[in-house]
């Protein structure tokens, strides 16, 4: 199946951009007024409506509003897109709440999620040769993305067996690679997102023995911005919650306006207009700012990230840290998960409260 949905590239690489947690504060300190930012972009169905708002003249109609320049950028390689996000080439850019985490906020920027998209409802899952449990995955050999979202809902599903990550052995895959690896007979398990989750799902004899949909909530996918930039640029987190709310409002529209929205969605992320309606239908869009407001607001944002933070302390992905406890999480209200003096990520309410609340 064509396209490629959180694109990761050789996860060796990724250790180059795990910082310690306690380096310097963003390098976007001195963020000043501006006229033009860039937003980063990589092919996943709840990410697809930010290039076709472009692209429909969605984002010119948030631009003239406000009287900045947006530019929606696609990057090929998810991780690679978070990392020039983290090095300062874009000013926002499209992610999951662990790789928010992991990657800029471990490494000392100051980042703000400002849109809380949606949750994978079973575009994550656990594929077994010759099983039908997952229990049955002890002693196998399992194929995913490591220190991805990937990895975590295996850690999740082990969690409901009673079975640790002593009890399988991981192995490093690509998206881009996972598809051929699982066709070979002797690859017996492996954890997927969606489209390859499903292409490897058909096979004879593949059962799915868990999913995102066992953990609703727990795999969001956001858009951030840089926490200095947004301070200085209050206009672009309203551009983007506009530009975000008009195009899922119209994305969920049952009539011929909304399918045809969905169907150049689909193009864009090379799938088939009824691949990408199913796939729609396992990812938990907010396309209600009052129930994305709520869900941001909810105790059970903060469960989830201190589940997020605990495994990736525990895989080494906050480098020198010495508790989980080093990188600090703000919620809404006041609320700290960590190092209250060392918060670098955000979950901002207050860009969809405005649109809820029809003020944007």
């Amino acid at each position: 199946m064509p396209g490629s949905f959180r694109k990761t590239r050789n996860l060796t690489l990724m250790a180059a951009v795990f910082l310690a947690a306690s380096c310097s504060p963003s390098t976007s300190d001195s963020a000043k007024p501006r006229h033009e930012f860039n937003i980063g972009w990589s092919i996943y169905t709840g990410w697809m409506p930010w290039p076709y708002a472009q692209q429909a003249g969605i984002v010119k109609k948030w631009e003239d509003k406000y009287g900045i320049k947006i530019n929606i950028v696609q990057v090929n390689d998810y991780v690679e897109s978070v990392n020039q996000y983290t090095a300062g080439k874009f000013d926002g850019v499209t992610v999951t709440n662990m790789d928010a985490l992991t990657i800029p906020a471990a490494g000392g920027k100051d980042t703000s999620a400002i849109i809380l998209g949606d949750y994978s409802n079973g575009n994550d899952g656990i594929l077994v040769k010759g099983g039908d449990k997952v229990g049955d995955i002890k002693g196998k050999s399992i194929y995913l993305a490591e220190l991805t979202v990937s990895h975590y809902l295996l850690g999740r599903a082990l969690d409901t067996a009673k079975l640790s990550f002593n009890d399988v052995k991981t192995v490093n895959t690509s998206d881009a690679d996972i598809v051929g690896a699982f066709a070979s007979p002797d690859v017996k398990a492996a954890v997927a997102w969606n489209p390859q989750l499903s292409t490897m799902k058909a096979q004879d004899g593949v059962k799915q023995v868990f999913s995102s949909a066992d953990v609703p909530g727990e795999i969001l996918d956001l858009l951030v911005v840089d926490t200095n930039t947004l301070k200085a640029n209050p206009n672009l987190g309203k551009a983007l919650a506009g530009i975000w709310y008009d195009t899922v409002t119209l994305m969920k529209n049952p009539d011929a306006k909304g399918k045809e929205a969905r169907a150049q969605m689909a193009k864009l992320a090379g799938a088939k207009p009824d691949v990408f309606d199913s796939q729609i239908a396992t990812t938990y869009l907010y396309d209600d700012p009052k129930a994305a407001v709520a869900a941001t607001t909810a105790p059970a944002l903060e469960t989830t990230m201190k589940r997020v933070r605990d495994f990736s302390f525990s895989k080494g992905l906050f480098k020198g840290a010495t508790s989980a406890d080093a990188v600090g999480i703000g919620f809404p209200g006041g609320k700290t998960l960590g190092d209250s003096q060392h918060v670098t990520l955000r979950f901002d309410e207050s860009f969809m409260k405005m649109a809820a609340d029809g003020k944007l």
